[in-house]
């Protein structure tokens, strides 16, 4: 992880499968995070225990409550971090934090729909604004002119299920209001993309592979890909991109997804 030198971040939904993967790896590196903002939706629940005992241990974990589906809760974190961070920016905004449910076209309701894509688009989207003048004094703080994550990034947590060319696993999940709710959050990541690009803050769409956790689960089978690993693909593939992929839909080894 030599090319990823990042002196804070966030990362939404890290109480559990990969957001608290991307905590624990960013923990174990030689030069790990001055700040690492992990939040969660109920940070003194059962659910944060493994959270908790982490950030009991390690100073630099910094756990803040955040509903992304609730305006309110995000505008309410961004400025929490703002006070910890004090005069410095946020270099790395991970939208991890994700829901599905795992309905046919047939049984689809308006209700699941709103709520997935509120969850799964209009957070990032809202978190973007919440964020962008950590992100933007991040930049300016940074040195060189070309963009990176380790100077101001987004990384949305996509899903190859958001691929409208290659309609992956289909026969095995249709999860409508899911695979809908990821092709927005691509081309919203392209328009952050071109719209944050003048400020230097690098924006990805990024598929972390079909993981073990208990999203990616379905009754017996078991997903190829451990948290461990995915995590570090992925981290291998941030430590690496620059201006030319920023807009881009990559996946955990940085192989290029068909939109």
């Amino acid at each position: 992880m030599a090319g990823l030198h990042v002196r804070s971040l966030l990362v939404t939904g890290a109480n559990r499968g990969l957001g608290l993967g991307l905590v624990q790896h960013f923990l174990r590196m030689p030069n790990p995070p001055q700040w690492i903002f992990a939040t969660c939706r109920d940070p003194k629940g059962q659910r944060a225990q493994e959270l908790q005992n982490l950030a009991s241990k390690h100073p630099n974990i910094i756990i803040i409550a955040l509903e992304v589906s609730d305006p309110t809760s995000i505008k309410a974190a961004a400025a929490k971090v703002g006070e910890h961070l004090g005069g410095s920016g946020l270099n790395l905004l991970i939208n991890n934090a994700g829901i599905a449910k795992p309905n046919s076209l047939d049984n689809e309701t308006p209700e699941n729909m709103i709520q997935v894509y509120t969850t799964n688009t209009v957070g990032p989207l809202l978190m973007g604004q919440a964020f962008l003048p950590l992100l933007k004094k991040a930049a300016q703080g940074s040195p060189g002119s070309g963009l990176s994550c380790s100077k101001a990034a987004i990384i949305n947590m996509s899903s190859y299920a958001g691929s409208i060319e290659d309609m992956y696993v289909w026969d095995f999940g249709q999860v409508v209001s899911y695979r809908c709710s990821k092709a927005a959050l691509n081309m919203l990541s392209r328009c952050q993309s071109l719209a944050y690009k003048e400020h230097g803050i690098l924006c990805v769409a990024l598929h972390p592979g079909w993981v073990q956790t208990d999203m990616g689960s379905t009754g017996s089978f078991k997903p190829p890909l451990t948290v461990d690993d995915s995590v570090q693909g992925m981290l291998k593939v941030l430590s690496s991109i620059s201006e030319k992929e920023t807009g881009a839909f990559l996946d955990w080894e940085g192989k290029v997804v068909p939109w």
